[in-house]
């Protein structure tokens, strides 16, 4: 990594944990389920209580296929007093979500319509995200309707600060206004060293079609054990009161800075591959991957062919 690359993403690991960061994010894949039966329609696909949600509610749910693998995770969002819920999830995940979403609506009171490309999604992250919002300060997943520059915008808590829905044609005055007001634009690879750091996994790197939310970490954010029935959930229950995963979520301290998608090894057995990897300016080189039970924390993993190691930790790292 260029030297001038470090000292800015250093930079703006800085505004990220002292001010506010702006992050645009609307590449992520947006969906509208509407019509009388949305929610209850929602029950039985997805692995979290979208009944129980009420108008400003929010949740973390999961997209399984009937083997419990996941196909998506998804923020669910119930904006306001109306039957409409909004999801969102990461665009690598979006195809299958709207076949699948699209394909078992037939025949229901109910309309799935991708939005991607009508809505912009901005992430205001850190101390001061509630206060250059002009927000609540909302616990995470709530949403509520805001204006920011005269252009009215859904607000929705996350775990560093305030995303903002508007829009596409209102980004741009949205973005102008929180940038005069005090944030500072930051790249994806900064937000990714606090991802990275609070030990949470991402669809796509992380999480993928072979992965269970028992293997991610997730089943108690994202899973319902009381709700009705939805695709996967018999190996869900199973795994959850009578087994144990095979593999578990880890954070690895790095001895250099490693590729994702290296082969993490064991002794001789591979064990997983690197899921995400950063350098944090606090932590030096950690990463994250979904391995084999027997990398318990304390282990020390090999990773790829260059001689790096990895000491497997519990999370979150900070």
């Amino acid at each position: 990594m260029p030297a001038e690359t470090e000292i800015e993403l250093d930079a703006q690991y800085r505004q990220l944990r002292e001010e506010c960061g702006l992050l645009d994010r609307s590449e992520r894949g947006k969906l509208l389920v509407s019509g009388p039966d949305a929610a209850e329609y929602l029950q039985g696909q997805l692995t979290n209580d979208t009944e129980a949600l009420e108008p400003g509610d929010g949740q973390y749910a999961a997209l399984l296929d009937r083997k419990g693998h996941m196909q998506s995770d998804l923020r669910v969002l119930r904006p306001g007093e109306g039957p409409d819920l909004w999801l969102d999830c990461e665009a690598i995940a979006l195809p299958a979500v709207a076949k699948h979403l699209t394909m078992y609506s037939i025949g229901r009171e109910v309309a799935v319509a991708e939005v991607s490309a009508e809505r912009a999604l901005l992430s205001l992250i850190g101390p001061r995200s509630v206060e250059l919002a002009g927000t609540a300060a909302l616990p995470e997943l709530a949403c509520e309707t805001t204006t920011v520059a005269g252009s009215e915008c859904l607000a929705i808590g996350t775990r560093e600060g305030i995303d903002l829905s508007c829009e596409v044609g209102e980004a741009e005055r949205v973005r102008g206004a929180l940038l005069e007001a005090g944030a500072v634009a930051v790249s994806p690879e900064a937000a990714e060293i606090l991802r990275i750091e609070a030990g949470v996994p991402r669809y796509g790197a992380e999480m993928g079609a072979e992965t269970m939310p028992a293997e991610a970490g997730i089943v108690e954010q994202a899973v319902s054990f009381t709700k009705g029935c939805y695709i996967g959930q018999e190996t869900v229950a199973r795994l959850h009161y009578k087994g144990k995963p095979n593999r578990h979520l880890r954070g690895l301290r790095l001895s250099a800075p490693a590729v994702a998608g290296a082969a993490l090894r064991l002794g001789e057995k591979e064990v997983g591959s690197l899921g995400s990897a950063a350098v944090s300016p606090a932590l030096g080189p950690i990463g994250l991957a979904i391995v084999r039970r027997e990398a318990e924390p304390g282990a020390e993993l090999s990773v790829g062919e260059d001689g790096v190691t990895a000491e497997v930790v519990a999370l979150p790292f900070s």
